[in-house]
């Protein structure tokens, strides 16, 4: 599970915050929580090493601030665009990448919230702060999903990427 976003860019932030807030409540074993930031690039081998990948963030889908979107792998963004440095790839750019390579994770889910606000600020919306839980409560859903897969069929199971 990989939790994105920037802490200075306001709601931008909440992946991280939910990402905290499971990980002060727990998970399942052998689910691995990485604080995957703002690393853009980076993030690649995490997600090329696994089978099965939950990213929490913010998502911009036009939706109300603080409500949940959910994305299956079919349609989460993922191509190449002209950028002016490295250092602005993002998760769609990655995802093109591990696609391109053979190696995105056949599972895949974005669990996500549609901001109120990213602007350079550090902490949460009240509307956002409001809702997390709501966001972690997906998560948690996702994960017990996939758990009862599991169980069905023991040769999928819950990856551990290679980072912390």
């Amino acid at each position: 599970m990989i939790g994105l976003g920037s802490p200075l860019m306001g709601d931008d932030g909440l992946g991280l915050v939910a990402l905290e807030m499971l990980r002060a409540e727990g998970v399942p074993e052998g689910v691995i929580l990485a604080d995957g930031g703002t690393w853009g690039l980076n993030l690649l081998p995490m997600i090329e090493a696994v089978d099965r990948v939950l990213v929490i963030d913010a998502v911009h889908g036009g939706l109300t601030p603080g409500q949940v979107a959910i994305l299956e792998r079919e349609v989460i963004p993922r191509y190449l665009q002209t950028k002016l440095s490295p250092h602005q790839i993002d998760l769609r750019e990655v995802l093109a990448l591990a696609e391109f390579r053979g190696t995105l994770p056949a599972q895949m889910v974005v669990c996500g919230m549609e901001p109120e606000s990213v602007e350079m600020r550090i902490g949460l919306s009240p509307v956002i702060q409001r809702s997390l839980a709501d966001l972690v409560d997906a998560v948690r859903a996702q994960l017990e999903e996939w758990g009862r897969r599991d169980e069905i069929s023991p040769s999928i199971h819950v990856p551990a990427p290679c980072m912390n």
